[in-house]
């Protein structure tokens, strides 16, 4: 019977940081570039004599990150030299934070958060132009913000449930896009397994993951890698590892290296900060910029409006989505049940005529939105008809009235037009009504639809059952 091992990992995340210039120059941040070597300049260069200046912004958003995790900011801070040689680095060294970072400690849905510090990105090193490799620069030097976690997830789902909650954040205070498939936001996750829980194993780390799906893959992949080393009575090797999506499995890259092997000092060249005797830094100057967050807003949908969970998962995760649902309902201040309304249409229909492009609203604006769910309420317009009327409007815009009205979908109500009605369908349906009558009330409803189909669906189908069930009581 194979022994219980226990898994442990830790995350570090790095994200890249939109501000509108680099971390240590004023060379412009664009991470949208697709031209090597434009956003270039001596000092992110590492030309002789060039001398490094903090970017204010930078500082500022990893601080509002520390306080939106509940993290301590950091009185006193400074940067340090990590050293290591790599082509990407211009400088033979990497500014960093090593002992005094901006923020310690801190929590996100349940996983404690070690330091959050912030260095500066490297270039990139481009393979695919035969037996020789380029660098791009315009990359190095941008502000890149760095999260550790303390070693206590046990399992892939957690690990990505964390990381995808920090990119929420990240997104809600505008810090970063954190989109992952442009390099926004890139994983590691450190895994070890071992016999005794109060002992870590050997870590081995997962690097460069570039997809929430690869981050859990890669950590139940390597666990059970890890598990299958010890249980064969071997040893586990200190090492880095990538992660071949294709193969769906992880493979060794090299030695891991220790925190000594980079020689960290303190940077001569930049100032140490005291973050306390720098006004807007202070936690009174931050609070004002920190929006409503991911989880108190889910509260907040939950408390005031009543909505099903998994919609006020799609307001959470898609802004446009979002700004919709939240500028339709000034509309209806505290109407529960039109509230909802707006939420169905929106979570049903809207993301469904989107055809998976990331919650996409078309053409329509929340006054019209409001008043096709006014029309409903109003019994103008049957919830068949708003469909289509919600349809057109996605697709070219318009008031729902007026798209109703020439399409033939305002409800009838006219109860003269609907007696009429009523007579034929009543003259044509003889054994239908015969069942009504012995007690068959689902022969109701087919009558109502006889009518429905003989207005064209512009008739409003209450009003049409009341005259029926009138007439057939008479």
């Amino acid at each position: 019977m194979a022994k219980k091992y226990e898994p442990t990992i830790g995350l570090e995340i790095h994200t890249e940081l939109k501000t509108n210039t680099k971390m240590f120059c004023s060379c412009k941040n664009d991470l949208e570039e697709k031209r090597p070597n434009i956003n270039v300049c001596p000092v992110c260069m590492a030309h002789p004599g060039t001398l490094p200046v903090m970017n204010k912004e930078a500082i500022k958003s990893v601080l509002k990150v520390g306080m939106a995790l509940d993290g301590r900011i950091a009185d006193y801070t400074e940067f340090d030299r990590k050293n290591y040689f790599y082509p990407d680095i211009p400088k033979g060294y990497q500014i960093s934070q090593y002992k005094h970072p901006l923020v310690l400690g801190g929590e996100l849905v349940g996983v404690k958060i070690t330091r959050i510090h912030l260095e500066e990105d490297t270039a990139k090193s481009v393979h695919d132009r035969g037996d020789f490799s380029l660098i791009d620069y315009n990359r190095a030097g941008v502000p890149l913000m760095e999260l550790v976690t303390e070693p206590v997830i046990k399992d892939g789902a957690t690990a990505v449930k964390f990381a995808k909650e920090l990119q929420l954040i990240l997104r809600y205070l505008n810090v970063s896009d954190a989109d992952m498939e442009k390099g926004q936001m890139r994983l590691e996750t450190n895994i070890s397994v071992s016999e005794n829980k109060n002992k870590l194993g050997t870590k081995v780390e997962v690097k460069n993951l570039n997809s929430f799906r690869s981050v859990g893959l890669a950590i139940d992949y390597e666990i059970k890698r890890q598990t299958d080393v010890l249980e064969r009575g071997e040893e586990i090797k200190q090492e880095t590892r990538g992660w071949n999506e294709n193969k769906q499995e992880t493979f060794s890259q090299r030695e891991k290296e220790s925190s000594h092997d980079y020689r960290y000092f303190p940077e001569p060249d930049l100032p140490k900060l005291k973050i306390s005797e720098i006004e807007e830094f202070s936690k009174k100057s931050l609070s004002k910029e920190i929006p409503e967050l991911p989880s108190e807003k889910r509260e907040r949908y939950k408390k005031e409006y009543g909505i099903k969970d998994e919609n006020i998962e799609i307001y959470i995760t898609n802004e446009k989505l979002r700004s919709l649902f939240e500028e339709t309902i000034k509309e209806f201040k505290n109407n529960k049940n039109l509230i909802k309304l707006v939420s169905n249409y929106i979570t049903s229909d809207i993301v469904g005529f989107s055809k998976g492009e990331n919650g996409v609203v078309g053409k329509i604006e929340p006054k019209n939105l409001a008043r096709m769910i006014e029309m409903i309420e109003e019994s103008l317009i049957s919830s068949r008809g708003a469909k289509d009327v919600l349809l057109m409007m996605y697709e070219k815009g318009g008031n729902p009235k007026e798209i109703a009205k020439s399409k033939n979908l305002l409800q009838v109500s006219d109860e003269n037009r609907l007696k009429k009605i009523v007579e034929k369908v009543i003259k044509n349906n003889q054994k239908v009504i015969e069942t009504y009558k012995n007690g068959n009330e689902a022969s109701l409803q087919y009558l109502v639809g006889q009518g429905m189909k003989e207005s064209g669906g512009s008739a409003n189908p209450n009003a049409l059952k009341k005259l029926i069930i009138s007439a057939l009581s008479s």
